[in-house]
C-alpha cells in the first residue's frame, strides 16, 4: 500500500514538473542550462578518456608484459634529461653479458635505430625507422613474418646485407609486387629483402609497420657505431619480472663497473612505467572535467533553487488547498522534491546526449578516439539528480512548512 502511494506521488510529481516546464519554457531552459553544460562537459571528457584508455591499452600491449627494456636514459625523465645524457652508451658488451649470465631471460635483442631513406627502382620512402638487431628480436617482440622469413643468426654473425620489411613499408614500396629477394637501398646501401612482417599497428604514435629490420653488424657497417643501444629482454615468466629486473641490474652494474656507492648509470624500463605516467595524465583530465562540471552544476543548482522558490510562491494557494483536504507535510515535500529532481534530470539527460555527440564528433574529425560507457551515463545522471535533491530540498521544505490557513489567504 505504501509503495503504491509512493509511486502515485512520484508520478504526480513528474507530471507537475513537466507541466511547469511546459508553461514556462524559456525559464525552464535557462534553469537547466547550467546542469546541461556541466554534465555535457563531464560526459565529453569521460567519453574521450574512455576511448583513449582503450586505444592506449591496445598499443601498450605491444610492449609486452614480459619484456624489459635496458636504455641509457629512462623513458620518463621529465626535466632531468641533462642529468642522464652524459652517461656511457649501452653497447653490445652489455647485451652479450645479459645473454651469457642471465638465468631468468628467454631471449635478448639489442637494437640500434636510425631514420633513413628507402629506395626501390623509382619508389622512395623518407624517414623510415631502420632497426639493427639480432635474430632473437622476432621472439622477444612477437614479430613474425607474414611471408618470407626473419634474419638468421648466421646472417647476423656475418653482417649480411639482408632486411625484413614492416608490412606498411612493403605495401608502399612494392604495392602488388613480390618483395622477396628484391634489392632495395637503405640509406644508400643495398640490402636484399628476405621477409615481410605481419601487420602490427601503432604504439604511442609510432607505426610499427613502417619499420625495417637489418642485422646489427650490417647496421654498424653501414651507419656507424656511435650510438647507444636499447636492449629488449623477454623474461621467462611475467610473474618473475621483478626478479629478472634485479638480476639484470646486478649484471649491468658489474659489466659497466659501477661502484657500490654509485647509482645506476642505466635504466631498466617496463610497460608499467608508461601506464603509470598515462594514468597520472588522465587523472589530471578527470580533475579538470570535474572542476568545470562542478562550477556549472553549482550555477545550475542555484537556478533550480530559484525556480522552485518561485514555484512555491506561485502555488501557495494550491499548497493551502492540498493541506486543507488532508495532504501531509511529507506529501508536499515529496511533490516539490520530485519536481526539482525531474527538472535537474532533464538537464542531465540532454547533457549526456550532447556530451556523447561532442565525443563522436571529435572521434570523426580528429585522431582522438571516443568510447561510450555505461559508467559515464551513471555519472551524468547521478550528478544531475544529486544537484536536484540538494538544491530542491530547501524550497520543498519551505512549501511543506506553510500554514494552510495563511496559504489559503495568499493572493
Amino acid at each position: 500500500m505504501k509503495l503504491a502511494r509512493m509511486l502515485i506521488q512520484l508520478w504526480e510529481g513528474i507530471v507537475m514538473a513537466f507541466t511547469s516546464l511546459k508553461a514556462n519554457k524559456l525559464r525552464a531552459f535557462l534553469t537547466v542550462l547550467g546542469i546541461l553544460i556541466g554534465v555535457a562537459t563531464i560526459i565529453t571528457i569521460m567519453t574521450v578518456i574512455d576511448g583513449l584508455d582503450e586505444a592506449f591499452a591496445d598499443q601498450i600491449s605491444s610492449l609486452g608484459s614480459d619484456n624489459l627494456y635496458v636504455t641509457k636514459i629512462p623513458w620518463t625523465v621529465g626535466l632531468e634529461f641533462f642529468k642522464y645524457r652524459n652517461r656511457k652508451d649501452i653497447t653490445l658488451k652489455e647485451s652479450d653479458a645479459i645473454e651469457e649470465h642471465a638465468t631468468l631471460v628467454r631471449a635478448v635483442a639489442p637494437m640500434a635505430m636510425s631514420r633513413r631513406t628507402l629506395k626501390y627502382r623509382n619508389e622512395t620512402l623518407n624517414g623510415v625507422l631502420v632497426n639493427g638487431t639480432k635474430a632473437a628480436y622476432k621472439d622477444v617482440a612477437n614479430a613474425y613474418p607474414e611471408y618470407g622469413r626473419f634474419m638468421t643468426a648466421f646472417e647476423v654473425a656475418h653482417r649480411r646485407n639482408v632486411c625484413v620489411l614492416g608490412w606498411g613499408v612493403a605495401d608502399k614500396l612494392f604495392e602488388y609486387r613480390d618483395p622477396l629477394g628484391k634489392k632495395i637501398f637503405v640509406g644508400g646501401h643495398p640490402f636484399h629483402v628476405v621477409g615481410v612482417l605481419e601487420k602490427r599497428g601503432q604504439i604511442l604514435g609510432e607505426n610499427l609497420d613502417s619499420n625495417v629490420y637489418i642485422p646489427i653488424g650490417a647496421f654498424y657497417k653501414s651507419f656507424g657505431t656511435r650510438r647507444s643501444l636499447m636492449i629488449r629482454v623477454k623474461v621467462v615468466d611475467p610473474e618473475l619480472l621483478q626478479e629478472a629486473k634485479d638480476e639484470l641490474r646486478g649484471i649491468l652494474r658489474r659489466v659497466r663497473k659501477v661502484r657500490a656507492d654509485e647509482e645506476d648509470d642505466f635504466a631498466i624500463n617496463q610497460q608499467d612505467v608508461l601506464t603509470n605516467l598515462y594514468n597520472s595524465l588522465t587523472a589530471g583530465l578527470y580533475a579538470v572535467a570535474v572542476g568545470i562540471g562542478a562550477i556549472s552544476l553549482l550555477v545550475g543548482g542555484i537556478g533550480i533553487m530559484n525556480i522552485m522558490l518561485v514555484a512555491v510562491t506561485e502555488r501557495t494557494r494550491e499548497i493551502g488547498v492540498r493541506k486543507a483536504i488532508g495532504a501531509r507535510r511529507k506529501d508536499v515535500l515529496w511533490q516539490f522534491l520530485v519536481e526539482s529532481v525531474v527538472i535537474s534530470a532533464i538537464g542531465g539527460l540532454i547533457g549526456i546526449a550532447l556530451g556523447f555527440g561532442f565525443g563522436q564528433i571529435l572521434d570523426v574529425i580528429s585522431p582522438i578516439p571516443a568510447e561510450i560507457s555505461p559508467f559515464s551515463v551513471a555519472i551524468g545522471l547521478g550528478f544531475s539528480s544529486l544537484v536536484g535533491i540538494f538544491f530542491g530540498l530547501y524550497p520543498a521544505s519551505k512549501a511543506a512548512r506553510l500554514d494552510p490557513i495563511e496559504a489559503l489567504r495568499y493572493e
